[in-house]
């Protein structure tokens, strides 16, 4: 499944818009704003693969906020004026759909990003792309359009997220989110890394407390020890324990 973020400040455009999502079987709608500034809200807490945008809107137009994006999903814009398609195509958008469009056009439109999509998952499986043995003590995550190199030891911890997983590292306030199970993840990452939740995945060198069924990982971040993990964590603490 593809996941879309739909905005537009029309609300009903936006409702088009949604329901022409909903028609389509690879896609799902995550979310809908009226404005781009409810969107990049929104991808502060979580992640899209999509966005089907608005270029005039009142306050940030669409092409300004694509442009803000540190790592933007794929892009089709919908708009009424034709003389943005070419800026729309400067800043890779999959596609450009000029209003009024009908179900087929969105579709073709669909159709594009899902072959997009394709490819790059495609090559994004190449053991180049990912994999401890090729690259040592680092792993290159896809997130949005971007492939990012993420050393190992500098992970904190990471978090499921449905379908995703938020990575956090050490001197970034924001996670890197990608698109991969918890498994998955798991199969690549060293020894001193453990499994203590079937949300969380800890860096065992980064906890700094652990109180009853918390581990802490700093003053902000405190996470709870799973009933199926407890064994093994308690047996990792007993390997290090040095006291009575």
């Amino acid at each position: 499944m593809i996941r879309c973020l739909a905005i537009d400040d029309e609300p009903l455009a936006l409702r088009q818009l949604a329901s022409y999502i909903n028609k389509v079987p690879f896609l799902e709608l995550a979310a809908q704003c009226q404005s781009a500034l409810k969107a990049r809200s929104f991808l502060e807490h979580d992640s899209v693969d999509a966005i089907f945008c608005d270029i005039n809107m009142p306050d940030l137009d669409g092409m300004e906020f694509v442009k803000s994006l540190a790592a933007p999903p794929l892009v089709v814009f919908t708009t009424a004026y034709s003389e943005y398609a070419v800026e729309g195509f400067r800043v890779n958008a999959v596609d450009y759909l000029l209003k009024p469009f009908g179900f087929q056009e969105f579709l073709r439109a669909a159709n594009r990003l899902k072959i997009r999509l394709d490819n790059d998952n495609s090559e994004l499986s190449s053991p180049l792309a990912f994999g401890k043995d090729a690259w040592g003590d680092a792993i290159f995550l896809k997130t949005g359009q971007r492939i990012v190199k993420v050393s190992m030891p500098d992970i904190r911890y990471i978090e499921g997220m449905s379908e995703y997983l938020k990575v956090w590292v050490d001197d970034n306030p924001k996670p890197i989110i990608t698109l991969m199970s918890m498994a998955k993840m798991a199969e690549n990452l060293p020894r001193y890394f453990m499994r203590i939740h079937r949300s969380y995945i800890i860096n065992l060198t980064k906890i700094q407390e652990v109180n009853k069924n918390l581990v802490i990982m700093d003053a902000h971040t405190q996470l709870p020890i799973g009933d199926n993990y407890k064994e093994a964590f308690q047996k990792f603490l007993e390997r290090k324990f040095l006291g009575k």
